[in-house]
């Protein structure tokens, strides 16, 4: 019992220690300017890693997250000079319908999530890079009026961090106060069950399957804010520690276990790790290994081995 307690609340424990540890280290870390510059890295990775939250609480998981962001940031770049802000809309219905067919073929082919997301997040990344003739496509200087939602601030506070905050709202509402959410989860602790029920398990994993999608390419739009830019490799590297982040915050890649608060904590826990290798002047080239190594040791943690009698 006591373990569980500890388990429960070991990523607030784990997030708290090493904000200390880096701060001791490098007291900088600390200030107001570079925690706002945490809070802001943080948005993005959170938006894409909370909507794979909702797929990995069913027990699936999302590989297309990454492609899918930067197909949404060629949308974004390409349309912008014609549609404004419709754009943004665009870029993230199309990436949500994107998502929807890798649920549909996820349970209508009856492929494993994972190979089914790997290869619509293949399809993809290569129509991004047809569509921008696989180059950058740079915001021209007035094109950048209509981004000020996301590259601005109000009362001192970036508004990637308020975005972040609604985004945070908006999950935390369809987790708990929706009836999708809180079958999410009972599916994900006992598929078999959750059929024998009358429960829809196929048009879950789809609508979850479409919200990891959808919230990829709002992720891919934020990036494309960012960046002034869009590019069919804009979200390389992003897509390790979006899972890591769900993973590392207890949500259990096993399904069942989890919540988008966790995923917050992860998220921040990753960023972090990441802006505290950079201020002690590690290697960047390192932080994916380091990443890779932390999600080994949350999934160890975190895996109920009582669904997988046989680990292959």
């Amino acid at each position: 019992m006591k373990l569980d307690v500890l388990r429960n609340y070991m990523p607030v424990i784990t997030l708290t220690t090493m904000i200390l540890i880096v701060g001791l280290v490098t007291p900088e870390f600390l200030t107001i300017q570079t925690l706002l510059v945490l809070a802001s890295d943080t948005a993005t990775l959170f938006v894409m890693a909370m909507g794979v939250t909702f797929l990995i609480m069913l027990g699936g998981i999302d590989l297309s997250i990454q492609s899918i962001a930067s197909f949404s940031s060629v949308i974004v770049a390409l349309c912008l000079p014609y549609l404004g802000y419709t754009s943004f809309f665009i870029a993230v219905i199309i990436c949500f319908i994107v998502g929807l067919i890798s649920g549909t073929i996820h349970v209508k082919l009856n492929i494993p999530s994972f190979i089914a997301t790997l290869a619509v997040g293949g399809i993809a990344s290569g129509t991004a890079l047809i569509l921008s003739d696989a180059q950058a496509i740079t915001m021209m200087e007035n094109e950048r009026s209509y981004i000020k939602w996301i590259t601005g601030s109000n009362v001192g506070i970036p508004n990637e961090v308020i975005i972040g905050i609604i985004v945070l709202i908006v999950g935390i509402t369809l987790q708990r106060y929706t009836k999708f959410g809180r079958l999410s989860q009972a599916i994900g602790a006992g598929e078999p069950a959750a059929f024998a029920s009358g429960i829809n398990v196929n048009y879950h994993k789809i609508i979850a399957c479409g919200l990891s999608g959808g919230f990829a390419g709002f992720a891919g739009v934020i990036l494309s804010g960012r960046l002034t830019s869009g590019s069919p490799t804009l979200a390389t590297g992003l897509l390790l520690p979006s899972i890591a982040a769900v993973i590392i915050g207890g949500t259990a890649i096993t399904g069942g276990v989890g919540s988008i608060l966790r995923t917050l904590i992860g998220a921040l826990i990753i960023s972090v790790v990441r802006i505290g290798m950079t201020f002690m002047g590690i290697n960047i080239f390192a932080h994916q290994a380091v990443f890779g190594l932390v999600l080994i040791l949350a999934v160890a943690l975190t895996i109920d081995r009582t669904k997988i009698p046989i680990i292959k």
